[in-house]
């Protein structure tokens, strides 16, 4: 568009456009997309996930082409692509540090999110298809760590499905219908495969492009949390504090993929493994049903959550009675609840501490790993505070993310250990501190002294 002006197509886009919607889907998206102006280094981070998906899907076909889905030929087809296939290593190297780094940007991304309130009204539905793509991309990596079928694939795979028997009535059915068999063989090998490679990455390519029209649809979010769809507009309707996403964030974007590249390269080329992190050492033993490794934990994405899993026993489940009892008693006495809520929720929180103590602790324990992730689908409804930007909130709700932060990052490191008393015991505190942050969030978001947020976004060239 040039100014009222609508610019007819000629020649070939011209043909292609009277059929389908190139140009207008390029000015949709792009071209006449107005972001924010006021994007930092934060903003990387969306892009860099799509980047990272598409070097995973191009990498994985590859693999696909020489990769052999059967227990007897699993590993030997794996080692096959490092040794024989011309550059199958490197492509094997892009792939397996693609699915670490995968974690990293989408990681980071959810942390801006969290940061600059980008799941708050009107971006409810962008941030639960954002959430969405969390929970597949765990079940894509999930299915795929089983394929290389080494000691640690093998055995991680064989733990991880043991735990829905854990499920009350119908756990022990739906472990064996997961693996295909009574333990894990080839037959949960090729299912198990045919997840990874079609089932999975078709619904996380839908889901992608769904979180894509979502967020255009209702607009960017920045750093300082302002609409600028309700902000001032210049003589053609567009926001003031809007620029075109192309080319200036195309640009931006190009330098954020130019460093992200270094980074990976240097990986692929010198570190893969990791120390152990990305590529665990017991993977490149093959399976042996008959002999367990001495330590077995997931990889390092998962680590967090296993350390809820391991940190619920028996004994802390007495804790979290106390805890659902003491809610329900600060509910009913000083909760500000009314009429009927204030006998429901206390009735609630008290049947929940009766549960805990009925029901075994391995089954708690996946429901906390499972509601870690789950809460977070929430997160639009839990935050009660009046801005949306951590900028303008008070320090102390700062020091609450910074809490959030390095707890999970220790819990990451203590799921990767042998389990001991002690770091048992920090599990058990972790996992208080980051379930406490999202049931609490509806009390403390709303408390402290509010800084005033601007009209307009604040914007300094750099």
């Amino acid at each position: 568009m040039a100014g009222d002006k609508i610019v007819e197509t000629t020649g070939l886009l011209g043909w292609m456009d009277r059929r389908f919607p190139v140009t207008a889907t390029w000015k949709a998206h792009l071209s006449e997309y107005y972001a924010p102006k006021n994007f930092n280094f934060w903003y990387f981070f969306g892009s860099l996930a799509l980047l990272v998906l598409v070097i995973q899907i191009l990498t994985g076909i590859f693999l696909v082409m020489h990769y052999k889905p059967d227990a007897a030929r699993a590993f030997e087809s794996v080692e096959y692509i490092m040794r024989e296939v011309p550059w199958g290593w490197l492509v094997r190297y892009m792939h397996s540090t693609g699915a670490s780094m995968f974690f990293v940007v989408v990681y980071l991304h959810m942390l801006r999110g969290l940061f600059y309130g980008s799941y708050r009204k009107p971006r409810e539905l962008v941030w639960i298809f954002g959430v969405a793509i969390f929970l597949c991309l765990m079940g894509e990596a999930f299915f795929g760590y089983l394929l290389p079928w080494g000691q640690m694939s093998f055995w991680g795979a064989q733990v991880i499905v043991n735990l829905f028997s854990a499920i009350p009535f119908i756990g022990p059915e739906l472990s064996i219908w997961i693996r295909g068999d009574y333990v894990v063989s080839d037959a949960t090998l090729n299912r198990f495969f045919s997840f990874h490679v079609i089932a999975i990455p078709l619904v996380l390519v839908g889901l992608v492009a769904a979180h894509l029209v979502a967020l255009h649809e209702v607009g960017s979010n920045n750093p300082d949390g302002v609409e600028i769809k309700d902000g001032p507009k210049d003589k053609y309707g567009r926001p003031a504090d809007g620029i075109p996403f192309h080319p200036f964030y195309t640009v931006h974007d190009i330098m954020g993929v130019a460093g992200f590249l270094i980074v990976f390269a240097a990986i692929v080329f010198f570190a893969p493994e990791m120390g152990g992190y990305f590529l665990e050492f017991n993977n490149f033993i093959p399976a042996d049903a008959l002999k367990t490794p001495p330590h077995i934990a997931p990889v390092w994405y998962f680590t967090p959550f296993y350390s809820m899993l391991r940190a619920t026993t028996d004994e802390f489940t007495w804790v979290l009675a106390g805890a659902a009892v003491l809610g329900a008693i600060a509910l009913f006495l000083r909760g500000g609840l009314k009429g009927i809520w204030r006998i429901v929720f206390p009735v609630v929180l008290i049947a929940v501490a009766v549960l805990l103590r009925s029901i075994d602790a391995k089954f708690w324990g996946v429901v906390a790993m499972g509601g870690a992730v789950v809460i977070l689908f929430f997160l639009p409804w839990l935050d009660h505070s009046p801005v949306k930007s951590i900028r303008y909130r008070p320090t102390w709700h700062k020091c609450f993310y910074g809490v959030f932060i390095v707890n999970f990052l220790i819990m990451g490191y203590l799921g990767t250990q042998p389990p001991s008393d002690v770091f048992n015991l920090m599990s058990q505190a972790g996992t208080l501190i980051y379930l406490g942050f999202f049931f609490l969030m509806p009390v403390w978001s709303r408390i402290g002294t509010f800084k005033p947020v601007p009209t307009r976004v604040t914007f300094h060239a750099h």
